[in-house]
Protein backbone atom coordinates (compact mmCIF):
# COMPACT_ATOMS: atom_id res chain seq x y z
CA UNK A 1 0.00 0.00 0.00
CA UNK A 2 1.30 3.58 -0.76
CA UNK A 3 0.76 7.25 0.15
CA UNK A 4 -0.81 7.76 -3.34
CA UNK A 5 -3.06 5.08 -2.73
CA UNK A 6 -4.67 6.17 0.59
CA UNK A 7 -5.08 9.79 -0.75
CA UNK A 8 -7.05 8.48 -3.81
CA UNK A 9 -9.78 6.76 -1.87
CA UNK A 10 -9.80 9.51 0.60
CA UNK A 11 -10.14 12.14 -1.74
CA UNK A 12 -12.55 10.05 -3.60
CA UNK A 13 -14.77 10.34 -0.46
CA UNK A 14 -14.55 13.47 0.27
CA UNK A 15 -15.55 14.63 -3.15
CA UNK A 16 -18.12 12.50 -2.88
CA UNK A 17 -19.15 14.45 0.85
CA UNK A 18 -19.31 17.60 -0.87
CA UNK A 19 -21.79 16.91 -3.40
CA UNK A 20 -24.40 14.58 -1.33
CA UNK A 21 -25.94 17.94 -0.39
CA UNK A 22 -26.08 19.87 -4.07
CA UNK A 23 -27.45 16.43 -5.68
CA UNK A 24 -29.80 15.91 -2.38
CA UNK A 25 -31.22 19.07 -3.00
CA UNK A 26 -31.96 18.68 -7.32
CA UNK A 27 -33.49 15.16 -6.00
CA UNK A 28 -35.70 16.72 -3.45
CA UNK A 29 -36.75 18.83 -5.83
CA UNK A 30 -37.67 16.11 -8.17
CA UNK A 31 -39.29 14.14 -5.35
CA UNK A 32 -41.59 17.07 -4.59
CA UNK A 33 -42.37 17.48 -8.14
CA UNK A 34 -41.23 21.33 -7.98
CA UNK A 35 -39.79 23.17 -10.72
CA UNK A 36 -36.47 23.20 -11.67
CA UNK A 37 -34.06 25.68 -13.72
CA UNK A 38 -34.23 23.05 -16.52
CA UNK A 39 -37.96 23.38 -16.40
CA UNK A 40 -37.72 26.62 -18.74
CA UNK A 41 -36.55 24.20 -21.24
CA UNK A 42 -38.18 20.95 -20.45
CA UNK A 43 -41.36 21.61 -19.31
CA UNK A 44 -43.25 21.18 -22.99
CA UNK A 45 -41.57 17.76 -23.42
CA UNK A 46 -42.31 16.77 -19.90
CA UNK A 47 -46.34 18.38 -20.72
CA UNK A 48 -46.05 16.90 -24.49
CA UNK A 49 -45.28 13.26 -22.71
CA UNK A 50 -48.47 13.38 -20.48
CA UNK A 51 -50.94 14.43 -23.32
CA UNK A 52 -49.54 11.83 -25.93
CA UNK A 53 -49.90 8.74 -23.29
CA UNK A 54 -53.14 10.13 -21.56
CA UNK A 55 -51.27 10.78 -18.20
CA UNK A 56 -52.58 12.59 -15.53
CA UNK A 57 -49.43 13.56 -13.44
CA UNK A 58 -51.28 15.17 -10.55
CA UNK A 59 -53.25 11.34 -9.82
CA UNK A 60 -51.33 9.78 -7.12
CA UNK A 61 -51.79 5.68 -6.65
CA UNK A 62 -51.70 3.42 -3.77
CA UNK A 63 -49.21 1.20 -3.93
CA UNK A 64 -50.59 -1.89 -5.45
CA UNK A 65 -51.19 1.15 -8.38
CA UNK A 66 -48.27 1.85 -7.65
CA UNK A 67 -46.62 -1.30 -8.36
CA UNK A 68 -48.74 -2.97 -10.83
CA UNK A 69 -47.91 0.06 -13.72
CA UNK A 70 -44.26 -0.28 -12.41
CA UNK A 71 -44.20 -4.02 -13.46
CA UNK A 72 -46.18 -3.47 -16.59
CA UNK A 73 -43.89 -0.90 -17.16
CA UNK A 74 -40.83 -3.36 -16.91
CA UNK A 75 -42.48 -6.26 -18.79
CA UNK A 76 -43.44 -4.48 -22.02
CA UNK A 77 -39.62 -3.16 -22.24
CA UNK A 78 -38.38 -6.40 -21.66
CA UNK A 79 -40.60 -7.73 -24.57
CA UNK A 80 -38.97 -5.25 -26.62
CA UNK A 81 -35.88 -5.61 -25.47
CA UNK A 82 -36.11 -9.47 -26.83
CA UNK A 83 -37.63 -8.56 -30.07
CA UNK A 84 -35.17 -6.30 -30.95
CA UNK A 85 -32.08 -8.61 -29.74
CA UNK A 86 -33.54 -12.08 -31.93
CA UNK A 87 -34.25 -9.57 -34.82
CA UNK A 88 -30.88 -7.56 -34.62
CA UNK A 89 -30.11 -9.61 -38.37
CA UNK A 90 -32.83 -8.32 -40.35
CA UNK A 91 -32.88 -4.13 -38.65
CA UNK A 92 -30.68 -1.43 -39.81
CA UNK A 93 -27.81 0.11 -37.60
CA UNK A 94 -26.14 -3.19 -38.01
CA UNK A 95 -22.55 -2.39 -40.16
CA UNK A 96 -21.23 -5.55 -38.76
CA UNK A 97 -23.75 -7.75 -40.15
CA UNK A 98 -24.49 -9.64 -36.94
CA UNK A 99 -27.15 -12.14 -36.88
CA UNK A 100 -29.88 -12.07 -34.38
CA UNK A 101 -29.66 -13.85 -30.52
CA UNK A 102 -30.04 -17.47 -29.61
CA UNK A 103 -33.46 -17.48 -27.79
CA UNK A 104 -31.53 -18.00 -24.30
CA UNK A 105 -28.65 -15.41 -24.90
CA UNK A 106 -31.56 -12.78 -25.95
CA UNK A 107 -33.75 -13.83 -22.70
CA UNK A 108 -31.10 -13.71 -20.91
CA UNK A 109 -30.20 -10.37 -21.70
CA UNK A 110 -33.33 -8.70 -21.86
CA UNK A 111 -33.87 -9.58 -18.51
CA UNK A 112 -30.77 -8.30 -17.69
CA UNK A 113 -30.79 -4.45 -18.41
CA UNK A 114 -34.31 -4.48 -17.84
CA UNK A 115 -33.46 -5.47 -14.05
CA UNK A 116 -30.80 -2.54 -13.99
CA UNK A 117 -27.95 -5.75 -14.23
CA UNK A 118 -26.40 -5.75 -17.21
CA UNK A 119 -24.68 -8.71 -16.55
CA UNK A 120 -23.70 -10.05 -19.71
CA UNK A 121 -22.76 -13.45 -21.14
CA UNK A 122 -21.90 -12.30 -24.59
CA UNK A 123 -18.95 -9.72 -25.78
CA UNK A 124 -20.51 -6.68 -26.97
CA UNK A 125 -18.64 -5.46 -29.90
CA UNK A 126 -18.91 -9.21 -31.20
CA UNK A 127 -22.60 -9.71 -30.65
CA UNK A 128 -24.08 -6.66 -30.62
CA UNK A 129 -25.82 -4.25 -33.11
CA UNK A 130 -25.45 -0.45 -32.99
CA UNK A 131 -29.37 -0.09 -33.16
CA UNK A 132 -29.15 -3.43 -30.41
CA UNK A 133 -27.13 -1.33 -28.38
CA UNK A 134 -28.88 2.25 -28.50
CA UNK A 135 -32.71 0.88 -28.68
CA UNK A 136 -32.42 -2.35 -26.90
CA UNK A 137 -29.49 -1.72 -24.21
CA UNK A 138 -28.88 1.85 -23.98
CA UNK A 139 -32.70 3.03 -23.41
CA UNK A 140 -32.75 0.22 -20.32
CA UNK A 141 -29.87 2.22 -18.62
CA UNK A 142 -31.98 5.18 -18.52
CA UNK A 143 -35.28 3.66 -17.79
CA UNK A 144 -34.49 1.08 -14.81
CA UNK A 145 -32.06 3.78 -13.12
CA UNK A 146 -35.24 5.68 -12.98
CA UNK A 147 -37.70 3.24 -12.19
CA UNK A 148 -35.42 2.44 -8.74
CA UNK A 149 -35.01 6.53 -8.27
CA UNK A 150 -38.65 6.57 -8.65
CA UNK A 151 -39.17 3.18 -6.05
CA UNK A 152 -37.04 5.23 -3.32
CA UNK A 153 -39.12 8.57 -3.24
CA UNK A 154 -42.47 6.09 -3.30
CA UNK A 155 -40.90 4.85 0.50
CA UNK A 156 -39.82 8.09 1.35
CA UNK A 157 -42.95 9.66 1.03
CA UNK A 158 -44.12 6.26 3.02
CA UNK A 159 -42.21 7.61 6.01
CA UNK A 160 -42.82 11.04 5.33
CA UNK A 161 -46.89 11.40 4.72
CA UNK A 162 -49.47 10.86 7.57
CA UNK A 163 -52.83 8.85 7.18
CA UNK A 164 -52.61 8.83 3.11
CA UNK A 165 -53.83 6.41 0.45
CA UNK A 166 -50.99 7.19 -2.04
CA UNK A 167 -47.39 7.31 -2.48
CA UNK A 168 -47.05 9.19 -5.41
CA UNK A 169 -47.43 8.85 -9.52
CA UNK A 170 -44.97 6.43 -10.76
CA UNK A 171 -45.49 7.71 -14.38
CA UNK A 172 -44.52 10.88 -12.92
CA UNK A 173 -42.15 9.87 -11.12
CA UNK A 174 -39.99 7.77 -13.99
CA UNK A 175 -40.73 10.73 -16.54
CA UNK A 176 -39.23 13.84 -13.86
CA UNK A 177 -36.39 11.78 -13.01
CA UNK A 178 -35.60 11.20 -17.11
CA UNK A 179 -36.04 14.62 -18.24
CA UNK A 180 -34.56 16.69 -15.70
CA UNK A 181 -32.10 14.54 -13.74
CA UNK A 182 -30.61 11.26 -16.27
CA UNK A 183 -30.45 13.29 -19.39
CA UNK A 184 -28.95 16.23 -18.76
CA UNK A 185 -26.20 14.95 -16.97
CA UNK A 186 -25.66 12.54 -19.92
CA UNK A 187 -25.41 14.93 -22.00
CA UNK A 188 -23.03 16.76 -20.60
CA UNK A 189 -20.91 13.20 -19.57
CA UNK A 190 -21.11 12.27 -22.85
CA UNK A 191 -19.47 15.37 -24.63
CA UNK A 192 -16.68 15.12 -21.76
CA UNK A 193 -16.35 11.55 -22.56
CA UNK A 194 -16.10 12.33 -25.82
CA UNK A 195 -13.32 15.31 -25.68
CA UNK A 196 -11.35 12.89 -22.84
CA UNK A 197 -10.85 10.09 -26.31
CA UNK A 198 -14.54 7.91 -26.06
CA UNK A 199 -15.47 7.00 -29.40
CA UNK A 200 -19.35 8.71 -30.46
CA UNK A 201 -19.92 7.06 -34.11
CA UNK A 202 -22.56 4.98 -36.05
CA UNK A 203 -19.35 3.71 -37.82
CA UNK A 204 -18.71 -0.10 -37.56
CA UNK A 205 -15.44 -0.31 -37.77
CA UNK A 206 -12.05 1.64 -39.09
CA UNK A 207 -9.27 -0.11 -40.50
CA UNK A 208 -5.76 0.97 -39.64
CA UNK A 209 -2.19 -0.65 -40.51
CA UNK A 210 -0.65 -1.20 -36.89
CA UNK A 211 3.59 -0.31 -36.31
CA UNK A 212 4.40 -3.91 -37.65
CA UNK A 213 2.62 -3.24 -41.10
CA UNK A 214 -0.24 -5.48 -39.90
CA UNK A 215 -4.08 -4.32 -40.65
CA UNK A 216 -6.24 -3.97 -38.18
CA UNK A 217 -10.19 -4.00 -38.11
CA UNK A 218 -10.78 -1.87 -34.84
CA UNK A 219 -14.59 -1.65 -34.04
CA UNK A 220 -15.99 1.16 -33.28
CA UNK A 221 -19.80 2.71 -32.18
CA UNK A 222 -21.84 5.18 -30.02
CA UNK A 223 -19.63 4.35 -27.39
CA UNK A 224 -19.74 7.38 -25.00
CA UNK A 225 -23.43 8.11 -24.90
CA UNK A 226 -24.06 4.52 -23.39
CA UNK A 227 -20.95 4.93 -21.39
CA UNK A 228 -22.40 8.21 -19.56
CA UNK A 229 -25.71 6.28 -18.30
CA UNK A 230 -23.87 3.21 -17.93
CA UNK A 231 -21.84 5.13 -14.88
CA UNK A 232 -24.60 7.49 -13.48
CA UNK A 233 -27.14 4.99 -13.66
CA UNK A 234 -25.16 2.28 -11.74
CA UNK A 235 -26.00 -0.32 -14.82
CA UNK A 236 -22.53 -1.61 -15.55
CA UNK A 237 -22.91 -3.12 -19.28
CA UNK A 238 -19.91 -2.62 -21.22
CA UNK A 239 -20.34 -1.78 -25.48
CA UNK A 240 -16.51 -3.46 -25.58
CA UNK A 241 -16.04 -7.07 -23.38
CA UNK A 242 -13.29 -5.91 -21.75
CA UNK A 243 -16.00 -3.18 -20.25
CA UNK A 244 -14.04 -0.58 -18.37
CA UNK A 245 -10.58 -1.75 -18.93
CA UNK A 246 -10.84 -1.38 -22.46
CA UNK A 247 -9.22 2.14 -23.48
CA UNK A 248 -11.96 3.56 -25.78
CA UNK A 249 -14.37 3.35 -22.64
CA UNK A 250 -12.07 4.06 -19.82
CA UNK A 251 -9.12 5.93 -21.32
CA UNK A 252 -7.29 7.78 -18.65
CA UNK A 253 -6.88 7.50 -15.31
CA UNK A 254 -9.25 10.91 -14.91
CA UNK A 255 -11.73 8.99 -16.62
CA UNK A 256 -11.51 6.19 -14.17
CA UNK A 257 -11.85 8.47 -10.98
CA UNK A 258 -15.21 10.56 -12.78
CA UNK A 259 -16.26 7.34 -13.64
CA UNK A 260 -16.12 6.48 -9.97
CA UNK A 261 -17.20 9.46 -8.99
CA UNK A 262 -20.69 9.40 -10.69
CA UNK A 263 -21.49 6.12 -10.17
CA UNK A 264 -21.82 6.82 -6.29
CA UNK A 265 -23.04 10.65 -6.41
CA UNK A 266 -26.89 9.54 -7.17
CA UNK A 267 -27.06 7.39 -3.87
CA UNK A 268 -24.95 9.79 -1.74
CA UNK A 269 -27.69 12.54 -3.00
CA UNK A 270 -30.39 10.04 -2.11
CA UNK A 271 -29.48 9.77 1.99
CA UNK A 272 -29.78 13.69 1.86
CA UNK A 273 -32.95 13.68 0.05
CA UNK A 274 -34.67 11.05 2.78
CA UNK A 275 -33.68 12.56 5.89
CA UNK A 276 -35.33 16.08 3.83
CA UNK A 277 -38.42 14.18 3.08
CA UNK A 278 -38.58 12.97 6.40
CA UNK A 279 -38.10 16.46 7.89
CA UNK A 280 -34.47 15.93 9.59
CA UNK A 281 -31.42 15.85 7.22
CA UNK A 282 -29.53 14.14 10.47
CA UNK A 283 -31.12 10.83 9.57
CA UNK A 284 -29.76 10.80 6.07
CA UNK A 285 -26.28 11.60 7.61
CA UNK A 286 -26.89 8.53 9.81
CA UNK A 287 -27.55 6.65 6.81
CA UNK A 288 -24.94 7.68 4.93
CA UNK A 289 -22.27 7.28 7.86
CA UNK A 290 -23.16 3.93 7.82
CA UNK A 291 -22.61 3.15 4.11
CA UNK A 292 -19.44 4.89 4.06
CA UNK A 293 -18.02 2.64 7.37
CA UNK A 294 -19.08 -0.74 5.40
CA UNK A 295 -17.83 1.18 2.27
CA UNK A 296 -14.54 1.42 3.58
CA UNK A 297 -14.00 -1.33 5.31
CA UNK A 298 -14.23 -3.19 1.78
CA UNK A 299 -11.81 -1.05 0.20
CA UNK A 300 -9.59 -1.70 3.08
CA UNK A 301 -9.34 -5.17 2.75
CA UNK A 302 -9.24 -5.12 -1.42
CA UNK A 303 -6.48 -2.97 -1.28
CA UNK A 304 -4.30 -4.30 1.14
CA UNK A 305 -5.25 -8.32 -0.13
CA UNK A 306 -4.18 -7.09 -3.63
CA UNK A 307 -1.23 -4.56 -2.42
CA UNK A 308 0.31 -7.88 -0.14
CA UNK A 309 0.35 -10.05 -3.26
CA UNK A 310 0.13 -13.75 -3.70
CA UNK A 311 2.51 -15.88 -1.47
CA UNK A 312 3.23 -18.76 -4.00
CA UNK A 313 4.83 -16.43 -6.70
CA UNK A 314 6.46 -14.39 -3.71
CA UNK A 315 8.21 -17.85 -3.11
CA UNK A 316 8.94 -18.40 -6.90
CA UNK A 317 10.96 -14.94 -6.52
CA UNK A 318 8.34 -12.51 -8.21
CA UNK A 319 7.85 -9.74 -5.35
CA UNK A 320 5.30 -6.82 -5.14
CA UNK A 321 1.46 -6.84 -5.54
CA UNK A 322 -0.61 -8.42 -7.40
CA UNK A 323 -1.14 -7.21 -10.60
CA UNK A 324 -2.08 -9.82 -12.58
CA UNK A 325 -5.71 -9.22 -14.49
CA UNK A 326 -5.18 -5.48 -13.99
CA UNK A 327 -4.24 -2.93 -15.93
CA UNK A 328 -0.99 -1.05 -15.80
CA UNK A 329 -2.65 2.44 -16.58
CA UNK A 330 -4.77 2.66 -13.27
CA UNK A 331 -2.80 -0.18 -11.12
CA UNK A 332 -3.63 -1.47 -7.86
CA UNK A 333 -5.00 1.17 -6.20
CA UNK A 334 -7.62 2.48 -8.32
CA UNK A 335 -8.86 -1.03 -9.61
CA UNK A 336 -8.95 -2.48 -5.92
CA UNK A 337 -11.12 0.96 -5.37
CA UNK A 338 -13.39 0.60 -8.61
CA UNK A 339 -13.86 -2.74 -7.83
CA UNK A 340 -15.53 -2.31 -4.37
CA UNK A 341 -17.29 1.02 -5.60
CA UNK A 342 -18.68 -0.93 -8.59
CA UNK A 343 -19.87 -3.66 -6.10
CA UNK A 344 -21.02 -1.39 -3.42
CA UNK A 345 -23.23 0.18 -5.98
CA UNK A 346 -24.39 -2.48 -8.15
CA UNK A 347 -22.93 -1.15 -10.97
CA UNK A 348 -21.27 -4.08 -12.14
CA UNK A 349 -18.51 -2.25 -14.63
CA UNK A 350 -15.20 -3.87 -13.84
CA UNK A 351 -11.69 -2.08 -14.90
CA UNK A 352 -9.65 -5.47 -13.86
CA UNK A 353 -10.22 -9.20 -13.93
CA UNK A 354 -12.03 -10.49 -10.59
CA UNK A 355 -10.86 -13.56 -11.50
CA UNK A 356 -7.71 -12.52 -10.92
CA UNK A 357 -7.67 -11.06 -7.59
CA UNK A 358 -6.13 -12.70 -4.31
CA UNK A 359 -9.31 -14.80 -2.41
CA UNK A 360 -9.86 -12.33 -0.40
CA UNK A 361 -9.73 -9.38 -2.26
CA UNK A 362 -12.51 -11.12 -4.34
CA UNK A 363 -14.45 -12.03 -1.48
CA UNK A 364 -14.99 -8.33 -0.76
CA UNK A 365 -17.11 -7.76 -3.95
CA UNK A 366 -18.69 -10.75 -3.67
CA UNK A 367 -19.79 -10.00 0.32
CA UNK A 368 -20.77 -6.70 -1.10
CA UNK A 369 -23.55 -7.80 -3.23
CA UNK A 370 -24.67 -10.44 -0.68
CA UNK A 371 -25.38 -7.51 1.76
CA UNK A 372 -28.40 -6.43 -0.40
CA UNK A 373 -27.62 -3.07 -2.16
CA UNK A 374 -27.17 -1.72 1.25
CA UNK A 375 -23.16 -0.35 0.91
CA UNK A 376 -24.40 2.73 -1.28
CA UNK A 377 -26.09 0.34 -3.86
CA UNK A 378 -28.03 1.19 -7.09
CA UNK A 379 -29.44 4.03 -7.94
CA UNK A 380 -32.54 4.38 -6.00
CA UNK A 381 -32.09 0.46 -5.04
CA UNK A 382 -29.24 1.45 -2.42
CA UNK A 383 -31.41 3.29 -0.19
CA UNK A 384 -34.64 1.41 0.22
CA UNK A 385 -32.67 -1.67 0.20
CA UNK A 386 -30.72 -0.35 3.59
CA UNK A 387 -33.94 1.41 4.76
CA UNK A 388 -35.49 -2.64 4.95
CA UNK A 389 -32.59 -3.22 6.93
CA UNK A 390 -33.41 -0.27 9.16
CA UNK A 391 -36.74 -0.99 10.08
CA UNK A 392 -35.39 -4.38 11.33
CA UNK A 393 -32.47 -2.71 12.93
CA UNK A 394 -35.06 -0.07 14.78
CA UNK A 395 -37.10 -3.45 15.61
CA UNK A 396 -34.57 -4.84 17.27
CA UNK A 397 -33.77 -1.59 19.27
CA UNK A 398 -37.32 -1.18 20.12
CA UNK A 399 -36.85 -4.88 21.91
CA UNK A 400 -34.15 -3.55 24.15
CA UNK A 401 -35.78 -0.54 24.91
CA UNK A 402 -39.15 -2.60 25.89
CA UNK A 403 -41.23 0.30 23.70
CA UNK A 404 -42.98 0.06 20.42
CA UNK A 405 -40.33 0.02 17.60
CA UNK A 406 -40.37 3.91 16.17
CA UNK A 407 -38.44 4.81 12.88
CA UNK A 408 -38.83 8.85 11.48
CA UNK A 409 -42.15 9.44 13.07
CA UNK A 410 -43.84 6.10 12.42
CA UNK A 411 -44.45 2.68 14.25
CA UNK A 412 -42.88 -0.43 13.13
CA UNK A 413 -45.21 -3.09 13.26
CA UNK A 414 -45.90 -6.03 12.45
CA UNK A 415 -46.67 -6.28 8.95
CA UNK A 416 -43.54 -4.09 8.20
CA UNK A 417 -41.31 -6.67 10.01
CA UNK A 418 -42.90 -9.57 7.96
CA UNK A 419 -42.64 -7.72 4.68
CA UNK A 420 -39.13 -6.45 5.10
CA UNK A 421 -37.72 -9.86 6.36
CA UNK A 422 -39.58 -11.43 3.56
CA UNK A 423 -37.99 -8.92 1.05
CA UNK A 424 -34.14 -9.69 2.80
CA UNK A 425 -34.76 -13.26 2.66
CA UNK A 426 -34.95 -13.12 -1.05
CA UNK A 427 -31.76 -12.58 -1.55
CA UNK A 428 -29.62 -15.71 0.37
CA UNK A 429 -32.60 -17.93 -0.63
CA UNK A 430 -32.46 -17.41 -4.49
CA UNK A 431 -28.49 -17.21 -4.26
CA UNK A 432 -27.62 -20.41 -2.47
CA UNK A 433 -30.42 -22.13 -4.06
CA UNK A 434 -28.97 -22.12 -7.40
CA UNK A 435 -25.67 -22.05 -6.53
CA UNK A 436 -26.59 -25.54 -4.56
CA UNK A 437 -27.95 -26.55 -7.93
CA UNK A 438 -25.59 -25.76 -10.14
CA UNK A 439 -22.64 -26.84 -7.76
CA UNK A 440 -24.07 -30.99 -8.61
CA UNK A 441 -25.23 -30.86 -11.51
CA UNK A 442 -23.91 -31.38 -14.77
CA UNK A 443 -24.78 -28.61 -16.90
CA UNK A 444 -23.40 -26.40 -13.86
CA UNK A 445 -20.26 -28.06 -13.56
CA UNK A 446 -19.47 -27.60 -17.18
CA UNK A 447 -19.87 -23.69 -17.05
CA UNK A 448 -16.54 -23.07 -13.76
CA UNK A 449 -13.27 -22.73 -15.56
CA UNK A 450 -11.02 -23.53 -12.61
CA UNK A 451 -10.93 -26.53 -9.91
CA UNK A 452 -11.30 -26.50 -6.23
CA UNK A 453 -12.96 -23.48 -4.33
CA UNK A 454 -11.77 -21.14 -6.82
CA UNK A 455 -14.58 -22.89 -8.90
CA UNK A 456 -17.30 -23.09 -6.37
CA UNK A 457 -16.72 -19.12 -5.99
CA UNK A 458 -17.35 -18.33 -10.10
CA UNK A 459 -19.98 -19.92 -9.43
CA UNK A 460 -21.60 -18.33 -6.26
CA UNK A 461 -20.44 -15.28 -7.53
CA UNK A 462 -22.22 -15.47 -10.87
CA UNK A 463 -25.40 -15.79 -8.63
CA UNK A 464 -24.87 -13.38 -6.32
CA UNK A 465 -23.99 -10.66 -8.81
CA UNK A 466 -27.46 -11.97 -10.57
CA UNK A 467 -30.34 -11.66 -8.00
CA UNK A 468 -28.01 -8.36 -6.50
CA UNK A 469 -28.61 -7.07 -10.10
CA UNK A 470 -25.15 -6.19 -9.94
CA UNK A 471 -23.99 -7.99 -13.26
CA UNK A 472 -20.04 -7.82 -12.57
CA UNK A 473 -18.88 -11.32 -13.05
CA UNK A 474 -15.71 -13.43 -12.13
CA UNK A 475 -14.91 -14.10 -15.79
CA UNK A 476 -13.81 -17.06 -15.08
CA UNK A 477 -17.21 -19.07 -16.14
CA UNK A 478 -18.76 -20.00 -19.23
CA UNK A 479 -22.54 -18.44 -18.47
CA UNK A 480 -23.49 -18.34 -22.40
CA UNK A 481 -25.21 -21.58 -22.54
CA UNK A 482 -29.03 -22.53 -22.42
CA UNK A 483 -28.60 -23.55 -18.40
CA UNK A 484 -27.24 -20.43 -17.01
CA UNK A 485 -28.71 -18.01 -19.42
CA UNK A 486 -31.97 -19.44 -18.05
CA UNK A 487 -31.31 -19.56 -14.45
CA UNK A 488 -28.99 -16.45 -14.32
CA UNK A 489 -32.19 -14.66 -15.68
CA UNK A 490 -34.82 -15.75 -13.73
CA UNK A 491 -32.76 -15.15 -10.46
CA UNK A 492 -32.13 -11.39 -11.94
CA UNK A 493 -35.78 -11.13 -12.09
CA UNK A 494 -36.62 -12.75 -8.30
CA UNK A 495 -33.78 -10.24 -7.31
CA UNK A 496 -34.67 -7.07 -8.15
CA UNK A 497 -38.73 -7.51 -8.43
CA UNK A 498 -39.65 -9.96 -5.20
CA UNK A 499 -37.77 -7.25 -3.55
CA UNK A 500 -39.78 -4.02 -4.39
CA UNK A 501 -43.37 -5.59 -4.35
CA UNK A 502 -42.62 -5.98 -0.47
CA UNK A 503 -41.06 -2.46 -0.52
CA UNK A 504 -43.80 -0.83 -1.99
CA UNK A 505 -46.47 -2.71 0.29
CA UNK A 506 -44.04 -1.31 3.27
CA UNK A 507 -44.57 2.35 1.72
CA UNK A 508 -48.46 1.84 1.24
CA UNK A 509 -48.57 1.09 5.49
CA UNK A 510 -46.45 3.32 6.49
CA UNK A 511 -48.17 6.20 4.66
CA UNK A 512 -51.55 5.35 5.89
CA UNK A 513 -50.30 5.17 9.73
CA UNK A 514 -50.15 8.65 12.14
CA UNK A 515 -47.01 10.72 12.72
CA UNK A 516 -45.82 9.40 16.40
CA UNK A 517 -43.48 11.84 17.74
CA UNK A 518 -40.38 11.23 19.52
CA UNK A 519 -40.69 10.45 23.17
CA UNK A 520 -38.24 9.59 26.20
CA UNK A 521 -38.43 6.05 25.54
CA UNK A 522 -37.92 6.83 21.67
CA UNK A 523 -34.60 4.92 20.60
CA UNK A 524 -32.73 7.59 18.89
CA UNK A 525 -31.99 7.36 15.47
CA UNK A 526 -29.44 9.37 13.75
CA UNK A 527 -26.22 9.33 16.43
CA UNK A 528 -23.32 6.59 16.85
CA UNK A 529 -25.39 3.95 18.56
CA UNK A 530 -28.14 4.07 15.69
CA UNK A 531 -24.92 3.67 12.88
CA UNK A 532 -23.23 1.22 15.06
CA UNK A 533 -26.28 -0.60 15.27
CA UNK A 534 -27.08 -0.70 11.38
CA UNK A 535 -23.98 -1.66 10.82
CA UNK A 536 -23.82 -4.66 12.97
CA UNK A 537 -27.57 -5.69 12.27
CA UNK A 538 -26.77 -6.03 8.61
CA UNK A 539 -22.75 -7.71 9.30
CA UNK A 540 -23.98 -10.55 11.51
CA UNK A 541 -27.48 -11.28 8.87
CA UNK A 542 -25.10 -11.22 5.78
CA UNK A 543 -22.54 -13.23 7.73
CA UNK A 544 -24.79 -15.65 9.07
CA UNK A 545 -26.26 -16.36 6.13
CA UNK A 546 -23.83 -16.18 3.39
CA UNK A 547 -20.88 -17.31 5.55
CA UNK A 548 -20.83 -20.96 4.89
CA UNK A 549 -20.38 -20.80 1.45
CA UNK A 550 -18.14 -17.87 1.88
CA UNK A 551 -15.97 -20.46 3.74
CA UNK A 552 -16.43 -22.88 0.74
CA UNK A 553 -15.31 -20.20 -1.54
CA UNK A 554 -12.65 -17.72 -1.23
CA UNK A 555 -11.91 -18.40 2.35
CA UNK A 556 -10.82 -22.15 1.46
CA UNK A 557 -9.36 -20.16 -1.49
CA UNK A 558 -7.54 -18.07 0.65
CA UNK A 559 -6.08 -20.80 3.32
CA UNK A 560 -5.41 -23.26 0.47
CA UNK A 561 -3.21 -20.05 -0.90
CA UNK A 562 -0.83 -19.95 1.88
CA UNK A 563 -0.11 -23.36 2.44
CA UNK A 564 1.13 -22.96 -1.65
CA UNK A 565 -1.94 -26.02 -2.36
CA UNK A 566 -2.98 -25.30 -5.91
CA UNK A 567 -5.84 -26.81 -8.24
Amino acid sequence: MTFQGWFLILLFVGILLALTRPVGLWLHALYEGRRTPLHVVLGPVERGFYRLSGIDPTVEQGWRRYAIHMLLFNTALLMLTYAVLRLQGVLPGNPQGLAGLSPDLAFNTAISFTTNTNWQSYGGEGTMSNLSQMLGLTIHNFLSAATGIALAFALFRGFARREAKAIGNFWADVTRITLYLLLPICIAYTLFLIASGVPQTLAGAVDVSTLEGARQSILLGPVASQEAIKMLGTNGGGFFNANSAHPFENPSALINFVQMLSIFAIGFGLTWTFGKAVGNTRQGWAILAAMVMLFLAGVTVTYAQEAAGNPILHSLGVAGGNMEGKEVRFGIAASALFSVVTTAASCGAVNAMLDSFTPLGGLIPLFNMQLGEVVIGGVGAGIYGFLLFAILAVFVAGLMVGRTPEYVGKKIEAREVKLAVLAIAVLPLVILGFAALSSVVQPGLAGPLNKGPHGFSEILYAFTSAVGNNGSAFAGLTANTPYYNALLGVAMWFGRFFVIVPMLAIAGSLAAKKYTPESAGSFPTTGGLWVGLLVGIILILGGLTFLPSLALGPIADHLSMIRGQLF
